[in-house]
């Protein structure tokens, strides 16, 4: 069993006490009003249950705190005071003293409840079923009737539960009347709306380009040169069969190749954009509602 500071637990344990704070109350004993200390902090358990006040004992004992089990404090806001229930000066010397800085554990817990359990004063019962003309004489020995044994507890069995007398709350003297209310709370859950997908395809078309070229071609011209019909001598001509002239024609035909060329570049990235949206909802507040006839009643 875990216990912690009740600060520690729940920050803002004073809202719901109405701005009421138990942390500094002074604690009286109950029926003769003697002030012994005051209350300087609260331990509760897991699920926020009140189980000790932490009480110093500086109008007692100087310097020393102890623990008071929840069950046997009443807790007045009208006087702003705590009264002990069954707690005397003997107990207090008697009870192990709190230190901040030491570990609460089951063994520790045991030497404050064992305390606690310790009857400060015993009245043997009478039995009702037994008349009273039958009770023995003053010289006649009598037995004693032995008080009911405290029962035995172990670390794997224990429970707060087991021992109401220490850490149950008075019904009669300490009521208490829940009020609840509904509120929204606020939350935001991730969603996928969508997916984009940006890939890359190919594409075809068909490029012109204009190329200039050259081609040869022979031009055969004919010509009357001036001297035409003079006649000329053997020597000169020179008839030969088969004579034969030889150009090269050459043209140029357009050579066509591809290359690649980066063209762009395209950068994909997400943006978060922001904006707010109202939601309304039906809530739920539970009021008091008090009905004393002719009673006065004084709420504070």
């Amino acid at each position: 069993m875990v216990l912690y500071k009740l600060a520690d637990f729940e920050p803002n344990y004073r809202d719901s006490f109405e701005g009421q704070d138990i942390n500094g109350l002074g604690v009286y004993t109950q029926g003769s009003d003697e002030k012994i200390g005051s209350v300087t902090d609260v331990l509760v358990d897991e699920e926020g249950h009140f189980r000790y006040l932490v009480v110093d004992l500086g109008f007692w004992i100087f310097g020393k705190k102890v623990l008071l089990p929840i069950g046997r404090a009443r807790i007045d806001y009208n006087v702003d005071r705590v009264y002990t229930i069954g707690l005397n000066r003997q107990q207090a010397e008697s009870l192990p003293e709190f230190n901040e800085r030491q570990t609460l554990d089951y063994d520790y817990e045991e030497q404050v409840r064992g305390v606690y359990r310790q009857p400060t004063d015993y009245t043997p019962p009478v039995e009702a079923s037994t008349p009273v003309d039958a009770l023995a004489p003053l010289d006649t020995p009598t037995l004693t009737p032995t008080p009911t044994p405290t029962p035995t507890y172990t670390r794997d069995d224990y429970t707060y539960e087991r021992e109401p007398s220490l850490f149950g709350l008075n019904e009669q003297e300490n009521q208490t009347l829940k009020l609840y209310e509904e509120r929204l709370i606020a939350s935001k859950r991730r969603e996928k709306t969508g997916e984009v997908s940006i890939g890359k395809r190919v594409e075809t078309d068909t490029a012109r380009i204009a190329i200039p070229i050259e081609r040869e071609r022979v031009v055969i011209e004919r010509v009357t040169p001036a001297d035409a019909g003079t006649a000329v001598s053997g020597r000169e001509a020179d008839f030969r069969e088969g004579e034969v002239a030889r150009i090269e024609i050459h043209e140029e035909t357009p050579d066509v190749r591809k290359e690649a060329f980066l063209r762009e570049e395209v950068r994909v990235k997400k943006v978060v954009d922001q904006e707010t949206v109202e939601t309304q909802e039906t809530v739920r507040r539970e009021e008091l509602d008090v009905n004393s006839g002719n009673l006065p009643i004084e709420e504070r």
